[in-house]
């Protein structure tokens, strides 16, 4: 059977936008605006664990943190944007578009640091919900992936979660901090992007959660 032809348009690079949820506000990261909420929710030795799988960290120091920041909001390769509580206002994590293709339309969500405070929580879903559904329908990309360490295995039950599917292990892709990684990889296709924002927006729902805040219905039970 015939491969059906394609439209060969790129995809537009994505631009520093706002993008607004239920629970977090995403915005460009700004190190005047950002850098200290993010420390005080994400910094300091007593969070090395938070970095493990990152490729940066972790920051004991605060100038060493604030570097960091800085290095990330000028990157050209990559878009970053702080997450920012819509309760506080204040940012309690990070994440980016990179491995940006717009020839092939397709785009990776990244670099993931979630402190304490937005981990496991409806904000953290609220801020992947954000980032899929303008990657899809603000940007036109056919191709999401998701990648990480194969050793993570929280970032590998999140993309499942999250609606992801996993593609496989490529083995010995890199070295990180002195170690090797294996990396697994996980992709959402426009095709399967309608039913997948169904069940973000079920779940977001208010109605989704009893009087404790507990969860009625699971993200991944779609």
């Amino acid at each position: 059977m015939p491969i059906p032809p394609l439209s060969a348009t790129p995809a537009p690079w994505p631009e520093p936008v706002v993008l607004e949820g239920r629970y977090v506000r995403l915005e460009p990261l700004d190190p005047a605006a950002h850098t200290a909420a993010l420390w005080e929710a994400a910094g300091g030795a007593e969070r090395d664990a938070l970095w493990t799988y990152l490729f940066a960290g972790p920051f004991p120091e605060r100038a060493d943190f604030e570097r960091h920041i800085a290095a990330k909001s000028a990157a050209t390769d990559a878009l970053f944007f702080a997450i920012v509580d819509q309760g506080s206002d204040l940012a309690t994590g990070y994440a980016c578009y990179m491995r940006i293709e717009p020839a092939h339309r397709s785009i990776e969500v990244g670099n993931i640091l979630y402190a304490p405070a937005l981990q496991r929580t409806r904000a953290a879903t609220d801020a992947m919900y954000l980032m899929a559904r303008h990657a899809f329908e603000d940007l036109g990309y056919r191709r999401y992936e998701w990648k990480c360490n194969a050793e993570n295995q929280a970032s590998r039950h999140a993309a499942l979660r999250l609606g992801f599917t996993f593609e496989g292990i490529f083995r010995q892709h890199m070295i990180v901090k002195g170690r090797n990684r294996d990396t697994a990889w996980f992709s959402m296709l426009d095709l399967e992007w309608p039913a997948r924002k169904a069940a973000f927006e079920r779940w977001l729902n208010p109605a989704n959660f009893d009087e404790s805040g507990k969860q009625r219905t699971r993200l991944s039970a779609r």
